[in-house]
């Protein structure tokens, strides 16, 4: 053995610390984007937790007395409206973290604050960036879930106890069926003239207004009623409902309810993985 091949305990260190990247790049990605959240944590917080309490109060002790006849039947009979509306409210606020986490950030990495050029600088490669930034807002979203599911629990909105264990799961999937679709999106944007602006107005907010959260979509009309068939929040949101308190479903449509978020899911990381990386690569 000659003296070339002694590696030092020193340089071994230097050699592994180098290899890490490779090996955990996302994780080391979706640290540093979960520490930046921290500048506005507040608003996290405040969203998460405020905004549930808001609603379900709200709801709970004011929109729900003003309605005599129920809208929606469990095993058991009728349920509260309460019972009703709350795992679509969490599905919403999974899929409200997506408009932040995977638009004005991206453009920030990308553009105003280039930070995505600096990790591809290092021997993260472009795929771990994106794949870090997606377990970051996919932490988020379940921190959002998991309170609101807490929320649900204390106010006794949650038709099965046991439920709140799974629901914040089921949002989380409605959240990346329709965030990784708008991540690839905002993968290609070179400049933001107003996009995500006009993604809140006319793509979120009519999903969230017509998508059954405040009452079945099947007592809209077919020219509105389709928004709802082809949005992830109603998905979510109906197999929210057979999780929380069994809402009537047989189990073709369960599996297809798990299918299409699946699939939106799956073919949006697809596409937003070759979007990105093919932007960093150019």
């Amino acid at each position: 053995m000659s003296a070339t091949d002694v590696v030092s305990p020193a340089a071994a260190s230097a050699i592994e610390a180098a290899r890490r990247p490779r090996r955990f790049g996302a994780l080391y990605v979706a640290e540093h984007q979960i520490r930046a959240m921290r500048a506005y944590g507040w608003t996290i917080v405040i969203g998460g937790v405020g905004s549930p309490l808001v609603y379900l109060l709200g709801i709970g002790l004011g929109l729900a007395a003003f309605l005599d006849a129920p809208v929606a039947d469990g095993p058991d009979g009728p349920v509260r409206y309460l019972v009703f509306v709350a795992p679509a409210l969490l599905a919403t606020a999974a899929t409200t973290v997506p408009t932040e986490e995977f638009t004005y950030t991206v453009m920030a990495g990308f553009k105003w604050r280039r930070i995505f050029w600096g990790m591809n600088a290092s021997p993260l490669a472009p795929h771990q960036i994106v794949g870090g930034l997606v377990l970051a807002a996919m932490a988020r979203m379940l921190f959002t879930a998991v309170a609101y599911a807490g929320l649900m629990l204390a106010f006794g909105a949650v038709g099965r106890p046991w439920a709140a264990a799974v629901l914040p799961f089921v949002g989380v999937l409605g959240g990346l069926a329709f965030g990784l679709p708008l991540l690839a999106f905002s993968a290609s944007l070179k400049d933001d003239a107003g996009q995500f602006a006009a993604v809140q107005r006319f793509v979120f907010t009519p999903m969230f207004l017509f998508s059954g959260t405040f009452y079945p979509l099947d007592t809209l009309p077919q020219w509105l009623a389709w928004i709802g068939w082809i949005s992830p929040l109603w998905h979510a949101s109906e197999l929210g409902r057979w999780v929380s308190y069994g809402a009537p479903m047989s189990g073709a449509t369960i599996a297809a309810h798990l299918g299409i978020l699946a699939g939106m899911t799956a073919a949006g990381w697809v596409l937003a993985r070759r979007t990105f990386v093919a932007r960093m690569r150019g």
